[in-house]
């Protein structure tokens, strides 16, 4: 895995094609998830990766939501960013934008994570707490289950990344929201 990028460029390019809240506390989010998953799963030594290619993932959805995981690419490749980084984030548009699958572990990660963390968010903003510290599995699966709830985070998708990650759905969901735990102070930050 090639990190050619730092965190702190990784944010700044971020930040130049993203300025809506909304949009970069997802990016937080994700970064956090992908960053406690990389530790979850033994792959501590890239959590640096994982975690840019969490930040990175929806660079250009802000202002090319029609070129979405395809706009992003030229402009990772404009800006030096390396091909590992590239195929990672545009993965997790496979089969809604790229025919890019995922392959390594991480982008299986990411695909399955970038939709469930969106639904995971939903269901916490309905609690008193606002938080996912006391969110519990059986609260996100009832919605999950609600389809009009959170319409825009596809369950399919969250499927299919349980699926090739060889977990049920109950684990993905559980270990999401620990992860989330993981990371919410810093996702407010912003």
């Amino acid at each position: 895995m090639d990190l050619n990028i730092t965190r702190e460029q990784a944010w700044a390019l971020l930040t130049e094609y993203n300025k809506d809240p909304f949009h970069l506390k997802h990016a937080l989010t994700v970064e956090g998830t992908m960053r406690y998953f990389a530790k979850l799963l033994g792959f501590e030594e890239e959590q640096d990766f994982w975690g840019i290619v969490g930040l990175l993932h929806d660079l250009d959805f802000e202002l090319f939501p029609d070129e979405h995981c395809i706009r992003g690419q030229a402009i990772l490749r404009q800006k030096g960013v390396s091909e590992d980084i590239i195929h990672a984030t545009a993965s997790h548009g496979y089969q809604l934008t790229v025919d890019i699958k995922p392959e390594h572990t991480m982008e299986k990660v990411l695909y399955a994570v970038d939709e469930l963390t969106g639904l995971i968010g939903a269901v916490a903003l309905m609690r008193p707490s606002k938080s996912v510290q006391d969110l519990e599995l059986k609260s996100v699966k009832k919605k999950y289950k609600t389809l009009n709830f959170a319409a825009g985070c596809s369950r399919e998708v969250i499927g299919r990344g349980a699926e090739m990650l060889g977990w049920e759905l109950d684990y993905l969901i559980e270990q999401t929201i620990l992860a989330m735990r993981s990371c919410e102070d810093a996702v407010q930050t912003v």
